[in-house]
């Protein structure tokens, strides 16, 4: 394929770039790659028929059936707002050209044509500030790799769209696998009457049908002061966590423990967030790590009982209570659950060291101790899952 963009309409170029923003702001996995990929796909097709130039595109932004999904929507809406867009701008006067009309080559002029058909460009897109354009398409990766506590609101609102999108393609991922490997025990006698046509041989086995069956998660977040930085967007993981697997139990804690299990069962963000702002959890207060942990293990120990039940903590580790106690508590989750897990944002600190005594009380009952710092460290406990 020719890497080289097509010059002679920069046009063309800039609205691809403009759709690639606008796609990835709505949460399509594309960054610098696939918009290059866009770029020379265009450049490739060109504008001449349209139908072609959007599967073209769909094939350079788009690597799965959700992607796909998500690139129509994206298509369909840019595409109306281009229209909105060009029905309220007011016609110029007959005698008077646009500068960018009069740089148009004829190649430029019928490339325009004929994408304005698709909906991507409207008459007043034609500035040549590519290049500009292009460097903003690393936002997605910037935002999965920053620290959410230094995120603005604008910032964490588009954070928040590419989380949901990403946790529903890593909860299918995990379905997929369970699916694999759900294979029981072969079964002798319907291995045999398969293979009795082919003289007896078992050329091809039979299984017993083993149902897959998920682990269960059991997730309590931190919300004292120390960790509000990070506490909100961590509830919002753990909404849409508790959305895609069935088996989930989610606490808050910070001096007591609060069940919110019932609430993130609701099915709109918004409502579920609204009924846990009216929860006594101690929003921003103390921390009392190991005496919220004794309070699961004597009212909420039934949840542990599944052997294949993964325990995830997420805190900071900053504890105002006696550190033995935490120890205590912590090895008797440890004894009934199959992994236990401590995701703690300080960890994306390049300074930050566990020797905290509440943090120190704990890590050696820890199976896994990991970030929260950001997105993308939230996402890498799929390989724990």
């Amino acid at each position: 394929m020719n890497d080289r963009v097509d010059t002679e309409g920069p046009g063309m170029a800039r609205i691809i770039i403009e759709f690639c923003r606008f796609a990835r702001q709505r949460g399509l996995s594309n960054g610098v790659e696939q918009t290059l990929g866009a770029l020379r796909a265009a450049a490739v097709l060109g504008a001449a028929h349209p139908e072609e130039l959007k599967f073209g595109l769909r094939a350079a932004l788009c690597s799965s059936k959700d992607d796909w999904d998500l690139f129509e929507q994206c298509f369909q809406e840019f595409c109306q707002r281009s229209r909105e867009k060009e029905s309220s701008r007011e016609p110029a006067p007959a005698n008077e050209k646009r500068p960018a009309e009069e740089r148009r080559s004829n190649l430029g002029r019928r490339s325009a044509t004929s994408l304005m058909s698709t909906g991507l460009v409207d008459k007043g897109s034609w500035e040549e500030d590519g290049a500009q354009a292009v460097a903003g398409a690393s936002t997605q990766e910037r935002l999965r790799k920053a620290d959410l506590s230094s995120l603005p609101q604008s910032d964490i609102a588009v954070l928040e769209q590419i989380a949901l999108r990403l946790l529903r393609q890593m909860s299918r991922r995990l379905a997929r696998r369970r699916a694999s490997g759900a294979r029981g025990q072969v079964d002798l006698r319907r291995t045999i009457r398969r293979n009795i046509s082919r003289g007896g041989d078992p050329i091809s086995l039979r299984f017993r049908q083993r149902k897959p069956r998920p682990h269960r998660l059991v997730t309590l977040l931190d919300v004292s002061g120390s960790m509000s930085a990070y506490s909100m967007f961590l509830a919002k993981f753990l909404y849409a966590l508790q959305r895609h697997f069935r088996r989930a139990d989610t606490f808050l804690f910070s001096t007591k423990l609060v069940e919110i299990t019932p609430l993130f069962r609701t099915p709109r963000l918004p409502d579920a967030l609204r009924a846990l702002s009216k929860q006594p959890a101690g929003w921003s207060g103390g921390t009392k790590i190991g005496a919220s942990l004794q309070e699961f293990n004597q009212s909420h120990c039934r949840k542990l009982r599944s052997a294949d039940t993964l325990f995830i903590i997420l805190s900071d580790g900053w504890d105002t209570g006696d550190a033995s106690v935490l120890a205590t508590e912590l090895a008797t989750v440890k004894r009934r659950v199959r992994k236990l897990i401590w995701l703690n944002p300080l960890l994306g600190l390049k300074e930050y060291e566990p020797i905290t005594s509440g943090m120190s009380a704990a890590l050696p009952h820890i199976d896994v101790f990991a970030s929260a710092h950001s997105l993308e460290s939230l996402l890498a406990l799929e390989k724990h899952l």
